[in-house]
Protein backbone atom coordinates (compact mmCIF):
# COMPACT_ATOMS: atom_id res chain seq x y z
CA UNK A 1 0.00 0.00 0.00
CA UNK A 2 1.55 3.48 -1.20
CA UNK A 3 1.28 6.59 0.61
CA UNK A 4 -1.95 7.81 -1.04
CA UNK A 5 -3.41 4.57 -0.07
CA UNK A 6 -2.47 4.95 3.36
CA UNK A 7 -3.95 8.40 3.48
CA UNK A 8 -7.07 7.28 2.01
CA UNK A 9 -7.59 4.39 4.21
CA UNK A 10 -6.69 6.57 7.70
CA UNK A 11 -3.52 4.24 8.09
CA UNK A 12 -0.51 5.92 10.19
CA UNK A 13 3.20 5.55 8.82
CA UNK A 14 3.90 2.40 10.74
CA UNK A 15 0.76 0.80 8.86
CA UNK A 16 -0.63 -0.77 12.29
CA UNK A 17 -2.84 2.17 13.64
CA UNK A 18 -5.52 4.24 12.12
CA UNK A 19 -4.48 7.42 12.08
CA UNK A 20 -8.30 8.41 13.32
CA UNK A 21 -8.22 5.89 16.24
CA UNK A 22 -4.78 7.88 17.24
CA UNK A 23 -7.04 11.14 17.26
CA UNK A 24 -9.69 9.40 19.38
CA UNK A 25 -7.26 8.07 21.96
CA UNK A 26 -6.50 12.16 22.88
CA UNK A 27 -8.36 13.81 26.09
CA UNK A 28 -8.66 16.86 24.05
CA UNK A 29 -11.51 16.49 20.90
CA UNK A 30 -10.14 17.63 17.44
CA UNK A 31 -12.77 19.71 15.48
CA UNK A 32 -12.13 20.57 11.52
CA UNK A 33 -14.49 23.28 10.48
CA UNK A 34 -15.46 24.13 6.79
CA UNK A 35 -15.08 27.92 5.77
CA UNK A 36 -18.89 28.25 6.57
CA UNK A 37 -18.27 27.20 9.78
CA UNK A 38 -19.55 23.88 9.87
CA UNK A 39 -18.07 20.51 11.28
CA UNK A 40 -16.31 18.03 8.79
CA UNK A 41 -14.41 16.02 11.22
CA UNK A 42 -14.59 15.78 15.19
CA UNK A 43 -12.07 13.18 17.21
CA UNK A 44 -13.86 10.82 19.59
CA UNK A 45 -13.31 13.07 22.33
CA UNK A 46 -15.90 15.50 20.92
CA UNK A 47 -18.74 12.49 22.94
CA UNK A 48 -17.13 13.22 26.20
CA UNK A 49 -16.64 17.26 26.05
CA UNK A 50 -19.99 18.05 24.18
CA UNK A 51 -22.77 15.06 24.86
CA UNK A 52 -22.51 14.09 20.96
CA UNK A 53 -21.41 11.50 18.90
CA UNK A 54 -19.34 12.76 16.11
CA UNK A 55 -21.36 11.62 13.56
CA UNK A 56 -24.22 14.15 15.09
CA UNK A 57 -22.64 16.99 14.30
CA UNK A 58 -21.11 16.36 10.91
CA UNK A 59 -22.83 19.32 8.73
CA UNK A 60 -23.82 21.40 11.78
CA UNK A 61 -22.72 24.73 12.16
CA UNK A 62 -20.18 25.23 14.99
CA UNK A 63 -21.51 28.39 16.21
CA UNK A 64 -25.65 26.25 17.05
CA UNK A 65 -23.49 25.10 20.20
CA UNK A 66 -22.04 28.15 21.74
CA UNK A 67 -23.55 29.55 24.75
CA UNK A 68 -25.80 32.23 23.15
CA UNK A 69 -23.90 34.85 25.32
CA UNK A 70 -20.14 33.96 24.22
CA UNK A 71 -21.80 33.35 20.18
CA UNK A 72 -20.39 37.19 19.39
CA UNK A 73 -16.68 36.59 20.67
CA UNK A 74 -16.52 33.36 18.67
CA UNK A 75 -17.60 34.76 15.35
CA UNK A 76 -14.93 37.63 16.03
CA UNK A 77 -12.22 35.24 17.05
CA UNK A 78 -13.00 32.95 14.07
CA UNK A 79 -12.52 35.68 11.29
CA UNK A 80 -9.05 36.18 12.80
CA UNK A 81 -8.28 32.95 12.44
CA UNK A 82 -9.03 32.83 8.70
CA UNK A 83 -7.40 35.30 8.34
CA UNK A 84 -4.55 33.55 9.40
CA UNK A 85 -3.94 34.59 12.68
CA UNK A 86 -3.16 31.83 15.04
CA UNK A 87 -5.23 31.47 18.20
CA UNK A 88 -4.35 29.69 21.11
CA UNK A 89 -6.25 29.95 24.97
CA UNK A 90 -9.39 31.25 23.66
CA UNK A 91 -11.95 30.68 25.99
CA UNK A 92 -16.61 29.98 25.63
CA UNK A 93 -18.69 28.15 26.08
CA UNK A 94 -20.76 25.79 24.85
CA UNK A 95 -24.02 23.68 25.68
CA UNK A 96 -23.97 20.51 25.72
CA UNK A 97 -26.57 17.77 24.32
CA UNK A 98 -28.25 17.63 28.03
CA UNK A 99 -28.36 21.53 27.98
CA UNK A 100 -25.41 21.93 30.71
CA UNK A 101 -22.60 24.30 29.88
CA UNK A 102 -19.31 22.98 29.03
CA UNK A 103 -16.03 25.72 29.29
CA UNK A 104 -13.70 24.81 26.84
CA UNK A 105 -10.16 26.81 25.81
CA UNK A 106 -9.34 26.42 21.90
CA UNK A 107 -6.48 26.36 19.85
CA UNK A 108 -7.35 27.07 16.16
CA UNK A 109 -5.33 27.28 12.64
CA UNK A 110 -6.79 28.07 9.42
CA UNK A 111 -5.41 26.19 6.08
CA UNK A 112 -5.41 28.30 3.02
CA UNK A 113 -5.27 25.69 0.93
CA UNK A 114 -7.75 23.55 2.54
CA UNK A 115 -10.01 26.16 3.20
CA UNK A 116 -10.64 24.59 6.61
CA UNK A 117 -10.26 25.85 10.66
CA UNK A 118 -8.40 23.08 12.72
CA UNK A 119 -8.63 23.53 16.74
CA UNK A 120 -8.04 21.50 19.89
CA UNK A 121 -10.44 21.74 22.19
CA UNK A 122 -9.33 21.12 25.73
CA UNK A 123 -12.19 20.84 28.77
CA UNK A 124 -11.12 23.35 31.27
CA UNK A 125 -14.83 23.28 33.13
CA UNK A 126 -13.45 22.00 36.53
CA UNK A 127 -11.07 25.13 36.82
CA UNK A 128 -13.78 27.27 36.08
CA UNK A 129 -16.21 26.11 38.27
CA UNK A 130 -13.48 26.41 41.15
CA UNK A 131 -12.21 30.01 39.69
CA UNK A 132 -15.80 31.07 39.94
CA UNK A 133 -16.08 29.65 43.56
CA UNK A 134 -12.83 31.96 44.86
CA UNK A 135 -14.03 34.55 42.76
CA UNK A 136 -17.51 34.52 44.71
CA UNK A 137 -16.28 34.07 48.09
CA UNK A 138 -13.82 36.67 47.47
CA UNK A 139 -16.79 39.10 45.77
CA UNK A 140 -18.99 38.08 48.97
CA UNK A 141 -16.22 38.73 51.89
CA UNK A 142 -15.81 42.47 49.93
CA UNK A 143 -19.64 43.30 49.93
CA UNK A 144 -20.09 42.41 53.44
CA UNK A 145 -17.35 44.71 53.95
CA UNK A 146 -18.42 47.37 52.02
CA UNK A 147 -22.00 47.35 51.85
CA UNK A 148 -23.32 50.38 53.72
CA UNK A 149 -26.69 47.87 54.89
CA UNK A 150 -28.41 44.74 54.41
CA UNK A 151 -30.49 45.83 51.92
CA UNK A 152 -27.26 46.98 49.74
CA UNK A 153 -25.46 43.87 50.53
CA UNK A 154 -28.83 41.62 49.61
CA UNK A 155 -28.15 43.51 46.08
CA UNK A 156 -24.85 42.71 45.82
CA UNK A 157 -25.24 38.85 46.44
CA UNK A 158 -27.68 39.32 43.81
CA UNK A 159 -25.44 40.89 41.35
CA UNK A 160 -22.70 38.00 42.43
CA UNK A 161 -24.78 35.33 41.80
CA UNK A 162 -26.23 36.14 38.40
CA UNK A 163 -22.47 36.20 37.17
CA UNK A 164 -22.58 32.53 37.94
CA UNK A 165 -26.05 31.13 37.15
CA UNK A 166 -28.85 32.26 35.23
CA UNK A 167 -31.83 33.31 37.25
CA UNK A 168 -35.31 35.21 36.59
CA UNK A 169 -36.19 34.99 40.10
CA UNK A 170 -33.78 35.77 42.80
CA UNK A 171 -34.69 34.92 46.25
CA UNK A 172 -32.90 35.77 50.00
CA UNK A 173 -34.97 34.23 53.11
CA UNK A 174 -34.33 34.66 56.45
CA UNK A 175 -35.96 32.05 59.33
CA UNK A 176 -36.55 33.65 62.96
CA UNK A 177 -36.68 30.29 65.09
CA UNK A 178 -38.07 31.78 68.14
CA UNK A 179 -41.10 33.22 65.79
CA UNK A 180 -40.87 30.33 63.75
CA UNK A 181 -41.35 32.57 60.79
CA UNK A 182 -39.83 32.47 57.21
CA UNK A 183 -39.72 36.44 55.76
CA UNK A 184 -38.33 37.93 52.54
CA UNK A 185 -36.16 40.87 52.75
CA UNK A 186 -35.18 40.80 49.20
CA UNK A 187 -37.52 39.03 46.74
CA UNK A 188 -36.51 40.02 43.04
CA UNK A 189 -37.76 38.86 39.53
CA UNK A 190 -36.22 40.11 36.38
CA UNK A 191 -39.22 43.18 36.61
CA UNK A 192 -39.19 43.91 40.32
CA UNK A 193 -36.57 44.14 42.98
CA UNK A 194 -36.52 44.09 45.92
CA UNK A 195 -40.21 43.03 46.75
CA UNK A 196 -40.90 41.62 50.33
CA UNK A 197 -43.65 38.91 49.09
CA UNK A 198 -42.61 35.54 47.73
CA UNK A 199 -45.97 33.02 46.72
CA UNK A 200 -46.77 29.94 47.85
CA UNK A 201 -44.47 27.77 46.35
CA UNK A 202 -41.39 29.70 47.42
CA UNK A 203 -42.44 29.58 50.49
CA UNK A 204 -42.75 26.01 50.69
CA UNK A 205 -39.27 25.46 48.51
CA UNK A 206 -37.40 27.46 51.37
CA UNK A 207 -39.54 26.18 54.50
CA UNK A 208 -38.29 22.29 53.11
CA UNK A 209 -34.75 23.45 52.86
CA UNK A 210 -34.56 25.38 56.26
CA UNK A 211 -36.22 22.31 58.05
CA UNK A 212 -33.87 19.97 56.06
CA UNK A 213 -30.40 21.86 56.00
CA UNK A 214 -30.00 20.39 53.08
CA UNK A 215 -29.76 22.01 49.39
CA UNK A 216 -32.95 21.29 46.81
CA UNK A 217 -32.76 20.75 42.60
CA UNK A 218 -35.50 20.83 40.57
CA UNK A 219 -35.48 20.57 37.22
CA UNK A 220 -38.22 20.57 34.97
CA UNK A 221 -39.12 16.97 32.86
CA UNK A 222 -39.76 16.97 29.16
CA UNK A 223 -42.86 17.73 27.40
CA UNK A 224 -44.60 14.08 25.97
CA UNK A 225 -43.46 13.74 22.45
CA UNK A 226 -41.02 16.27 22.39
CA UNK A 227 -37.29 16.96 21.59
CA UNK A 228 -36.52 17.29 25.00
CA UNK A 229 -38.30 20.69 25.11
CA UNK A 230 -38.30 21.62 28.85
CA UNK A 231 -39.57 24.83 30.00
CA UNK A 232 -36.61 26.14 32.17
CA UNK A 233 -38.83 27.92 34.00
CA UNK A 234 -39.70 25.07 36.03
CA UNK A 235 -35.64 24.54 37.15
CA UNK A 236 -35.37 25.63 40.59
CA UNK A 237 -32.51 25.66 43.24
CA UNK A 238 -32.47 26.71 46.75
CA UNK A 239 -29.54 26.22 48.91
CA UNK A 240 -29.65 26.61 53.17
CA UNK A 241 -27.85 29.48 54.96
CA UNK A 242 -25.98 28.37 57.22
CA UNK A 243 -23.40 29.33 60.17
CA UNK A 244 -21.91 27.04 62.65
CA UNK A 245 -25.12 28.24 64.81
CA UNK A 246 -27.29 26.53 62.41
CA UNK A 247 -29.99 27.49 59.40
CA UNK A 248 -30.29 30.91 59.08
CA UNK A 249 -32.64 30.98 55.97
CA UNK A 250 -32.71 29.89 52.36
CA UNK A 251 -31.16 31.48 48.84
CA UNK A 252 -33.52 30.08 45.85
CA UNK A 253 -33.33 31.31 42.34
CA UNK A 254 -35.36 29.93 39.06
CA UNK A 255 -34.01 29.80 36.08
CA UNK A 256 -34.41 31.37 33.05
CA UNK A 257 -37.13 29.89 30.33
CA UNK A 258 -34.20 29.12 27.77
CA UNK A 259 -31.15 28.79 29.59
CA UNK A 260 -29.81 25.59 29.76
CA UNK A 261 -31.12 23.43 33.30
CA UNK A 262 -29.60 23.63 36.53
CA UNK A 263 -27.22 20.75 37.44
CA UNK A 264 -25.50 19.09 40.13
CA UNK A 265 -22.34 21.31 39.15
CA UNK A 266 -24.66 24.70 39.64
CA UNK A 267 -25.72 22.99 43.26
CA UNK A 268 -22.21 22.26 44.35
CA UNK A 269 -20.88 25.73 43.46
CA UNK A 270 -24.49 27.53 45.34
CA UNK A 271 -23.64 25.40 47.84
CA UNK A 272 -20.78 26.08 48.63
CA UNK A 273 -20.37 29.61 48.84
CA UNK A 274 -23.79 29.72 50.90
CA UNK A 275 -21.75 29.72 53.75
CA UNK A 276 -20.40 32.63 53.26
CA UNK A 277 -23.42 34.60 52.00
CA UNK A 278 -24.53 33.22 55.35
CA UNK A 279 -22.10 34.75 57.05
CA UNK A 280 -21.85 37.68 55.75
CA UNK A 281 -25.42 38.23 56.16
CA UNK A 282 -25.09 37.36 59.75
CA UNK A 283 -22.24 40.13 59.85
CA UNK A 284 -24.20 42.56 58.30
CA UNK A 285 -27.14 41.96 60.48
CA UNK A 286 -24.99 42.30 63.37
CA UNK A 287 -23.45 45.49 62.55
CA UNK A 288 -26.99 47.19 61.81
CA UNK A 289 -27.89 46.19 65.31
CA UNK A 290 -25.17 47.79 67.04
CA UNK A 291 -25.73 50.71 64.60
CA UNK A 292 -29.47 50.98 65.55
CA UNK A 293 -28.00 50.91 69.42
CA UNK A 294 -26.08 53.16 68.96
CA UNK A 295 -28.58 55.75 67.79
CA UNK A 296 -32.09 54.25 68.78
CA UNK A 297 -33.55 53.77 72.10
CA UNK A 298 -34.09 49.96 72.83
CA UNK A 299 -37.07 49.95 74.60
CA UNK A 300 -39.38 52.16 72.35
CA UNK A 301 -37.36 51.81 68.99
CA UNK A 302 -37.33 56.19 68.81
CA UNK A 303 -34.08 58.17 68.08
CA UNK A 304 -31.64 58.66 71.46
CA UNK A 305 -30.22 61.81 72.39
CA UNK A 306 -27.24 61.23 69.68
CA UNK A 307 -29.33 60.56 66.56
CA UNK A 308 -31.86 63.52 68.11
CA UNK A 309 -28.94 65.71 68.36
CA UNK A 310 -27.90 64.93 65.07
CA UNK A 311 -31.17 65.79 63.62
CA UNK A 312 -31.15 69.10 65.36
CA UNK A 313 -28.10 70.30 63.98
CA UNK A 314 -29.38 69.63 60.44
CA UNK A 315 -32.62 71.32 61.02
CA UNK A 316 -31.31 74.17 62.45
CA UNK A 317 -28.97 74.54 59.02
CA UNK A 318 -31.54 73.79 56.80
CA UNK A 319 -33.87 76.35 58.53
CA UNK A 320 -31.19 79.41 58.22
CA UNK A 321 -30.74 78.67 55.13
CA UNK A 322 -34.32 78.42 54.05
CA UNK A 323 -34.96 81.05 56.58
CA UNK A 324 -37.43 78.87 58.10
CA UNK A 325 -38.73 78.05 61.76
CA UNK A 326 -37.78 75.29 63.88
CA UNK A 327 -39.45 74.14 67.71
CA UNK A 328 -38.28 71.61 70.51
CA UNK A 329 -41.01 70.14 72.55
CA UNK A 330 -39.77 68.57 75.95
CA UNK A 331 -41.92 66.02 77.71
CA UNK A 332 -41.84 64.49 81.13
CA UNK A 333 -44.55 62.34 82.72
CA UNK A 334 -45.98 63.97 85.95
CA UNK A 335 -45.82 61.04 88.54
CA UNK A 336 -44.23 58.35 86.39
CA UNK A 337 -42.05 57.28 89.00
CA UNK A 338 -45.30 56.36 91.19
CA UNK A 339 -46.16 53.67 88.36
CA UNK A 340 -42.78 52.00 88.34
CA UNK A 341 -42.95 51.73 92.66
CA UNK A 342 -46.65 50.68 92.38
CA UNK A 343 -47.15 48.39 89.42
CA UNK A 344 -43.54 47.23 88.62
CA UNK A 345 -40.71 48.08 85.99
CA UNK A 346 -42.59 46.25 83.36
CA UNK A 347 -45.69 47.79 83.25
CA UNK A 348 -43.96 51.26 83.55
CA UNK A 349 -42.06 49.92 80.39
CA UNK A 350 -45.36 49.18 78.68
CA UNK A 351 -46.38 52.92 79.32
CA UNK A 352 -43.59 54.45 77.76
CA UNK A 353 -43.99 52.31 74.84
CA UNK A 354 -47.58 53.51 74.41
CA UNK A 355 -46.67 57.21 74.96
CA UNK A 356 -43.58 56.75 72.47
CA UNK A 357 -46.83 55.60 70.05
CA UNK A 358 -48.79 58.23 71.13
CA UNK A 359 -46.89 60.69 70.36
CA UNK A 360 -45.57 59.84 66.91
CA UNK A 361 -49.00 59.24 65.79
CA UNK A 362 -49.40 63.39 66.59
CA UNK A 363 -46.98 64.24 63.97
CA UNK A 364 -45.56 64.48 60.82
CA UNK A 365 -43.27 61.65 59.01
CA UNK A 366 -40.73 64.06 58.58
CA UNK A 367 -40.82 65.33 62.47
CA UNK A 368 -38.71 63.56 65.22
CA UNK A 369 -39.85 62.14 67.87
CA UNK A 370 -36.85 61.31 70.73
CA UNK A 371 -36.86 59.48 73.86
CA UNK A 372 -33.46 61.03 75.46
CA UNK A 373 -33.99 59.05 78.91
CA UNK A 374 -35.93 58.22 81.59
CA UNK A 375 -39.85 59.28 80.86
CA UNK A 376 -38.33 62.23 78.88
CA UNK A 377 -38.90 62.80 75.62
CA UNK A 378 -38.14 65.28 73.10
CA UNK A 379 -39.97 66.30 69.57
CA UNK A 380 -37.86 67.73 66.47
CA UNK A 381 -40.71 69.84 64.21
CA UNK A 382 -39.22 71.34 61.37
CA UNK A 383 -40.68 73.58 58.47
CA UNK A 384 -42.83 75.29 60.74
CA UNK A 385 -44.75 78.28 58.59
CA UNK A 386 -45.88 80.09 62.43
CA UNK A 387 -44.99 80.02 66.26
CA UNK A 388 -48.29 78.88 67.36
CA UNK A 389 -48.06 75.59 65.66
CA UNK A 390 -45.66 74.77 67.78
CA UNK A 391 -47.77 74.90 70.96
CA UNK A 392 -50.89 73.43 68.47
CA UNK A 393 -48.98 70.32 68.47
CA UNK A 394 -47.95 70.62 72.03
CA UNK A 395 -51.87 70.32 72.89
CA UNK A 396 -52.63 67.50 70.47
CA UNK A 397 -49.71 65.63 72.02
CA UNK A 398 -51.18 66.38 75.51
CA UNK A 399 -54.71 65.63 74.84
CA UNK A 400 -53.82 62.49 73.10
CA UNK A 401 -51.72 61.53 76.10
CA UNK A 402 -54.62 62.20 78.50
CA UNK A 403 -56.89 59.84 77.36
CA UNK A 404 -56.87 56.37 79.15
CA UNK A 405 -54.61 53.53 78.84
CA UNK A 406 -55.46 50.06 79.76
CA UNK A 407 -51.95 47.80 80.68
CA UNK A 408 -52.10 44.69 82.43
CA UNK A 409 -55.56 45.52 83.38
CA UNK A 410 -55.20 48.51 85.18
CA UNK A 411 -56.45 52.01 83.88
CA UNK A 412 -53.51 54.21 83.97
CA UNK A 413 -53.63 58.25 83.65
CA UNK A 414 -50.83 60.06 81.71
CA UNK A 415 -50.32 63.29 82.83
CA UNK A 416 -47.32 65.40 80.73
CA UNK A 417 -45.38 68.52 81.41
CA UNK A 418 -44.80 69.87 77.77
CA UNK A 419 -41.90 73.14 77.23
CA UNK A 420 -41.58 74.85 74.08
CA UNK A 421 -38.76 76.86 72.42
CA UNK A 422 -38.84 78.04 69.27
CA UNK A 423 -36.23 78.94 66.53
CA UNK A 424 -35.11 81.39 65.79
CA UNK A 425 -37.31 83.08 68.59
CA UNK A 426 -35.89 82.24 71.28
CA UNK A 427 -31.99 81.11 70.39
CA UNK A 428 -30.15 79.76 67.34
CA UNK A 429 -28.18 76.93 68.76
CA UNK A 430 -28.82 72.93 69.65
CA UNK A 431 -27.67 73.66 73.32
CA UNK A 432 -29.36 76.67 74.14
CA UNK A 433 -32.93 75.78 72.62
CA UNK A 434 -32.89 72.43 74.44
CA UNK A 435 -32.25 74.48 77.83
CA UNK A 436 -35.06 76.99 77.29
CA UNK A 437 -37.37 73.65 76.03
CA UNK A 438 -36.54 72.07 79.21
CA UNK A 439 -36.62 74.88 81.88
CA UNK A 440 -40.52 75.95 79.87
CA UNK A 441 -41.29 72.52 80.97
CA UNK A 442 -40.36 72.82 84.56
CA UNK A 443 -42.07 75.98 84.50
CA UNK A 444 -45.05 73.66 83.46
CA UNK A 445 -44.78 71.55 86.24
CA UNK A 446 -44.38 73.72 89.11
CA UNK A 447 -47.90 75.41 87.36
CA UNK A 448 -49.65 71.85 88.12
CA UNK A 449 -48.60 70.26 85.02
CA UNK A 450 -50.50 68.59 82.18
CA UNK A 451 -49.87 71.85 80.70
CA UNK A 452 -47.68 73.04 77.43
CA UNK A 453 -45.93 76.47 77.59
CA UNK A 454 -42.71 78.66 76.31
CA UNK A 455 -39.91 79.24 78.82
CA UNK A 456 -41.47 82.91 80.32
CA UNK A 457 -37.98 84.35 80.34
CA UNK A 458 -38.41 84.36 76.88
CA UNK A 459 -41.30 86.35 76.44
Amino acid sequence: MDKAEKDAAGVSGNGLVPTSAIMDLLLDAICVVDAAGRFVYLSGACERIFGYRPEELIGHAMIDLVHPDDRESTIATSREVMLGRLTNHFENRYIRKDGSVVHIMWSANWSEDDQLRVAVAHDITERKHTEAMQAAVYAISEAAVTAANLATLFSHIHEIIGALLPASIFCIALHDRQQNQTSFPYNADEQNVGSVSANADTLALCNAVIRSGAPILLTARPEPDSADIRDRSLDWLAVPLSTPEGVHGALVIRNRPLAPAYNEKDQQLLHFISTQIATAIQRAGMQARLEFLSRYDQLTSLPNRVLLSDRIVMALARARRDEGKVALLYLDLDKFKRVNDTHGHAVGDQLLQAVAERITGCVRESDTVSRIGGDEFVVLLETLDLPGQAHAVAEKIREALNRPLILANLELAIIPSIGIALYPEDGDDEQHLLDLADSAMYQAKRKGGNRSQRNDSTR
